[in-house]
C-alpha cells in the first residue's frame, strides 16, 4: 500500500486550510459530545487498529523498504518498524487512554462573591492541536488518543519515513470514529511529504489551529520553537543530571545511574551528566563507572573524575551542554550539594534532574531548589515518561513555564474557562 497523497491534487495552501477548517468543525462537534461517547470512540479506535493490523503491517513493509533504500541508520529503522507486538501495544495504549479519568468539565475551583455571583473555573479542551513528529508510527495512535480523550481535534504531521504506516493507522481510527457517530475529522493526517506543510501549521492554518506540539529531534523542535506563530508545547533538549551525594547508598547509586544512562540511551530522559560528591568520589566513582564501561558507555570526565577512573576520556566544556542521546556520559566531581546545584543551574535544560542520597534534608533541598519540569530523588531519570506517571501515554515532555510542564498527557491538553452564574446582578 502507498499513501493516497490527495494534497498533490490541490495547491498546498488550500489543502492545509481545508484540514484546518475541518478540524475546527470537528472540534465544535466534540464540544457537544460527552465522556461516554468519547470513551466509546477510543475503544472503537483500539478495535479498528487491531482489526487493520494486516493493512498496517503491509504499509509498514513499504516504509521499511523505502527506508532501506534511503539508507536510514539502524536506530531510525528500529523506531520505524512495526510488528504484531507493536500493533498490540498501540491498541492497548488506546484502550488505556480510554480508561483514564475524563479531564473535561472538571471543576478546578469555585467560589461565591459577596454580590452573589457564583464563579467556577472549569477544564475545557484547547481546541485544534497540531502534532509534528518524526519516524515513529505509533505516535499517530498515541497523539490521536490523547487529543480525543481531552476533547481536542488533532492534525497529525508524521515524518516522511512513516507516511504509509501512519496513513493506514489514521484511516483505521477515522473509520472507527465515523462508525460511532463521532466526527472522523477529529483525527486528520497531513498526507503529503512536502516540507512546506510544516510551515503552514506553524503559521496556525489561518487561525484554525490553536497549539502545536513537536515530538522529535533537535532540528525539528528548534524549527518549531523558532518559527511558530501559535503556542508551542514541547522541549528542545533533555540534558538530564544525577547528583550522587555523600550520603548515597552505594548500590542504589550504581543501579540508578546505570539504568538512567543505559536502559535506553537515545531517549530524552536518558542521563547525560553524572555529578559525584568529592568526599566519596575516590571510593564510589570507580564502582559506578565499572558497569557503565563494561556495557560500552564512553565516560568523559573532568580532571578530578579522571584521577579516580583512568579509563575516562577528558571532558570538554561542550559535554556539559550536549544531549548525546548515545552511550556517552559526562562525569564531574563537585563540592557537595552546593556544587551540584550550581552546575545544574548553569547547564540544565530544565527537563529532568535527580538526586541520589539517603540524607532526606539533601533530597528535599534538591527537589525544592532545582527548577526543572521533573525533579527526582533516588530514582532513574528514565521514569520521565507519561506512561510511567500513570497518564496512559504522552505526546512529549514540556519544559516551558506556561501551561503544560513535564509529561504531556490528556489532562495537559486542556485549558479552563470561567463559568459565572448570576441572578440578575448589575455592576455599579
Amino acid at each position: 500500500m502507498t499513501a493516497d497523497h490527495t494534497a498533490q491534487d490541490t495547491p498546498l495552501r488550500d489543502y492545509m486550510a481545508g484540514l484546518g477548517a475541518r478540524a475546527r468543525a470537528a472540534s465544535s462537534q466534540l464540544s457537544r459530545v460527552g465522556e461516554t461517547e468519547r470513551t466509546r470512540g477510543l475503544n472503537a479506535m483500539a478495535s479498528a487498529v487491531d482489526a487493520a493490523r494486516g493493512e498496517i503491517l503491509r504499509a509498514n513493509a513499504v516504509d521499511m523498504q523505502l527506508g532501506q533504500q534511503k539508507g536510514l541508520d539502524a536506530a531510525l529503522m528500529d523506531r520505524l518498524a512495526l510488528d504484531d507486538k507493536r500493533v498490540d501495544a498501540m491498541a492497548a495504549g488506546l484502550r488505556t487512554v480510554a480508561g483514564l479519568d475524563d479531564p473535561i468539565g472538571r471543576e478546578l475551583a469555585r467560589w461565591t462573591r459577596p454580590n452573589g455571583l457564583d464563579i467556577a473555573r472549569i477544564a475545557c479542551p484547547l481546541g485544534v492541536i497540531g502534532i509534528i513528529y518524526e519516524s515513529r508510527p505509533n505516535v499517530t495512535a498515541d497523539a490521536a488518543a490523547l487529543c480525543l480523550r481531552s476533547g481536542n481535534a488533532a492534525i497529525l504531521r508524521c515524518g516522511s519515513e512513516s507516511l504509509n504506516s501512519s496513513t493506514a493507522i489514521a484511516a483505521a481510527m477515522r473509520d472507527a470514529l465515523a462508525g460511532e457517530g463521532l466526527p472522523a475529522d477529529a483525527v486528520q493526517l497531513v498526507e503529503t511529504n512536502d516540507r512546506a506543510a510544516v510551515g503552514h501549521m506553524l503559521a496556525g492554518l489561518d487561525g484554525q489551529m490553536d497549539v502545536v506540539v513537536p515530538r522529535g529531534g533537535r532540528g525539528l523542535v528548534s524549527r518549531v520553537q523558532d518559527e511558530a506563530r501559535i503556542p508551542v508545547i514541547g522541549h528542545l533538549e533533555g540534558i538530564c543530571h544525577a547528583y550522587v551525594d555523600a550520603s548515597a547508598d552505594p548500590q542504589t547509586a550504581i543501579d540508578v545511574v546505570f539504568n538512567a544512562k543505559m536502559r535506553r540511551p537515545g531517549i530524552c530522559g536518558a542521563l547525560e551528566t553524572l555529578l559525584v560528591d568529592r568526599s566519596v568520589a575516590a571510593d564510589l566513582l570507580p564502582r559506578i563507572a565499572r558497569p557503565l564501561l563494561d556495557a560500552g558507555c564512553e565516560l568523559r570526565g573532568d580532571e578530578a573524575a579522571r584521577t579516580h577512573c583512568r579509563e575516562m576520556e577528558p571532558a570538554s566544556e561542550a559535554d556539559w551542554n550536549t544531549e548525546h542521546l548515545a552511550p556517552i556520559l559526562g562525569v564531574r566531581v563537585v563540592d557537595g550539594l552546593e556544587g551540584a546545584l550550581q552546575h545544574i543551574r548553569t547547564f540544565s535544560s530544565g527537563h529532568t534532574d535527580s538526586v541520589i542520597a539517603e540524607d532526606q534534608a539533601v533530597c528535599e533541598r534538591f527537589l525544592a531548589e532545582i527548577d526543572s519540569a521533573i525533579v527526582m530523588a533516588n530514582a532513574s531519570t528514565q521514569f520521565a515518561d507519561g506512561g510511567e506517571f500513570g497518564m496512559g501515554a504522552e505526546i512529549g515532555i514540556a519544559t516551558g513555564r506556561i501551561h503544560a510542564r513535564g509529561p504531556v498527557g490528556a489532562e495537559q491538553l486542556t485549558i479552563f474557562k470561567y463559568v459565572v452564574r448570576g441572578t440578575g446582578q448589575t455592576r455599579p
